[in-house]
């Protein structure tokens, strides 16, 4: 049966994730098990088989532009595609709990800080070709390993967790680079992970069909407009509802709740105004030559 509020919400949220190339799981599930009261392993599941629908799309793009690291591809679907399926073993084994839903919780945070670090050194910027770049194997398959473990149990991290471990490792990378190579081996992954739910978690056909239906047409949306949008306030916006999601699904109190979002809130201002400072300054003097 189809759920047109499901719709609705799905869509809104692939407007998010076509805006900022992140935020898939990590928002999708959670919206599922917060306003629509989908159980947590149903949730997990059908988020990850949607996924696995709509990520070859944007690595074929990517592969065709060059953007793409297929040794690092190599290395972290090594370590990502059987941890995933040793994910959802675990996912089943605490279907019975909550634990489903705090280790989601745990990975929204943990998605939050990387956000935080990724714009931290985002400022370094990568400058080399996706050749240039000598590959770290042990480290490298240690991320994927880590990183399909997170995913097989709450869907999060292919995008938000893994693309921030890249940036710490290969800080050379150029942004598409990063994305490029991320969405690759996302693809493996999450079909690894979906295949796994597909025999052993709880997908439900109705759940994905109405997830498909909202966000296919809402990631393009959300992609024509990413061009105009301004990144940075979109990423920060994302931060915060991520944040928010995460400690409701910890059973945070709405005190520290609030606290927590205006405390990011002041954090994401301050960043902000930091960052706009040094172009400020360098635009000082080229003004003042102007008016001689």
């Amino acid at each position: 049966m189809i759920d047109f509020p499901l719709i609705g919400g799905s869509f809104l949220v692939a407007i998010v994730v076509g805006l900022t190339g992140m935020g898939g799981g990590a928002l999708m599930t959670p919206m599922m098990m917060l306003f629509f009261n989908v159980p947590p392993l149903a949730a997990v599941s059908s988020d990850l088989v949607a996924s696995a629908v709509m990520k070859p799309v944007g690595s074929v793009v990517h592969l065709r532009r060059g953007t793409v690291n297929l040794r690092l591809v190599g290395w972290l679907c090594a370590g990502s595609v059987p941890t995933a399926f040793c994910g959802v073993f675990l996912a089943r084994a605490f279907a019975v709990s909550d634990a489903v839903k705090y280790a989601l919780g745990v990975a929204l945070l943990l998605a939050v800080a990387g956000m935080a670090l990724k714009a931290w050194l985002g400022t370094r910027g990568g400058t080399s070709s996706t050749h240039d770049i000598v590959v770290r194997p042990i480290p490298t398959l240690l991320v994927g390993m880590v990183g399909g473990l997170v995913v097989g149990v709450s869907s999060v991290g292919s995008g938000s967790l893994i693309i921030v471990a890249l940036l710490v490792l290969y800080p050379a990378l150029k942004a598409n680079q990063l994305v490029g190579t991320d969405l690759v081996q996302a693809v493996p992954l999450v079909t690894a992970a979906a295949l796994g739910h597909l025999l052993f978690g709880d997908f439900q056909m109705d759940l994905t069909v109405s997830l498909l239906i909202g966000s296919i047409p809402g990631v393009y949306l959300g992609a024509r407009i990413s061009s105009r949008a301004p990144g940075g306030l979109i990423r920060a916006l994302l931060a915060i509802v991520l944040l928010a999601s995460a400690l409701k699904l910890l059973d945070a109190s709405n005190t520290l709740t609030v606290w927590a979002l205006v405390a990011a809130t002041a954090v994401t201002v301050a960043g902000w105004r930091w960052r706009r400072r040094p172009s400020d300054q360098a635009a000082s003097p080229s003004e003042t030559v102007s008016t001689h």
